[in-house]
């Protein structure tokens, strides 16, 4: 459906309410055009694409008039200059944020920072400076960062002190700019060096600074450790800000295992005011799967 449609549909909708059940009335209000959320969920490019089309200004504007105040992007350093200032200046124009994206080249794969390689760490500044400029561009306090890989011939205190170097020297390019590099524990494969929150947090103190903090992926922490509200207590003073996909599937809250209004409720009672990134999937296609989207996150919203 397109915006104007949407308008009518929850217009009607809301008019309807009158004869509906208590939870089925609050259910019907939350749904109304611009009605924002207790937590600041942001979604990427492709959620919403199949109602506000493939032009990503229209989708931000769209995903704007259904109450999400902030977006995502991971590749936004690979759009042009021009492309992201007309992002950063649509954020700001509708008071929105931007999340985090991935410093390019930033340690990935091959490239691993436990290696304690000069060419390794040296790939990895580069995509610090680089990414500093893309932040200026689009208004972002964040950005994500992955180690890469064991170095299998080294031992794992070494290969931890190697990650810590190159992250203060990474640090010190964000930190004059109020920017924190986020480090983001990952299930992907087991040859990835980065993969438990309380490693991360042991990283993070190390490096203390506010520009190197964790980015805590509920859906990766599901599959490596469990336990994640006790875990998220226990790394909270380190934790800036955090993603979510259910398990199995890494599609939208709802549809696995995680009791995803139980977590953001907790959420809500730290007093967590960042972004949380929808870094997931979606289990319908079209304009069905996207209903369903918005309705699955009204309903773990819901905690008040």
């Amino acid at each position: 459906m397109n915006r104007m449609d949407f308008l009518k549909k929850s217009a009607l909708v809301v008019g309807a309410s009158a004869a509906l059940p208590k939870s089925d009335v609050w259910a019907a209000e939350s749904l109304k055009s611009n009605a924002t959320f207790n937590l600041d969920y942001a979604p990427h490019q492709g959620m919403f694409s199949a109602t506000a089309g493939k032009n990503f200004l229209d989708e931000i504007r769209y995903m704007h008039d259904l109450g999400f105040r902030s977006i995502e992007d991971n590749n936004m350093p690979s759009r042009s200059q021009r492309e992201q200032t007309e992002i950063g200046e649509l954020l700001t124009k509708l008071d929105m944020r931007m999340g985090v994206f991935v410093v390019p080249k930033g340690g990935n794969g091959q490239n691993t920072l436990a290696a304690g390689k000069q060419a390794h760490e040296d790939i990895f500044l580069k995509g610090c400076k680089e990414s500093l400029e893309v932040a200026k561009r689009v208004n972002a306090k964040w950005v994500t960062v992955v180690p890469g890989d064991y170095e299998r011939k080294l031992p794992i205190g070494v290969q931890t002190a190697n990650v810590i170097e190159s992250l203060k020297r990474g640090a010190a390019i964000f930190e004059p700019h109020g920017i924190s590099m986020v480090l983001e524990p990952l299930s992907d494969t087991p040859d990835l060096f980065l993969r438990y929150s309380d490693q991360a947090y042991d990283i993070c103190k190390s490096v203390d600074s506010p520009s190197c903090k964790i980015l805590y992926d509920i859906y990766h922490q599901q599959k490596n450790e469990g336990n994640l509200i006790h875990l998220m207590e226990l790394c909270w003073s380190e934790i800036a800000y955090i993603q979510v996909g259910d398990n199995p599937g890494r599609n939208e809250p709802t549809t696995g295992e995680i009791n995803y209004l139980n977590i953001f409720k907790w959420l809500n009672t730290k007093g967590y005011q960042d972004i949380v990134g929808m870094e997931h999937g979606i289990s319908e296609s079209g304009k069905a799967g996207e209903e369903r989207l918005l309705k699955a996150y009204r309903a773990v919203d819901s905690f008040n």
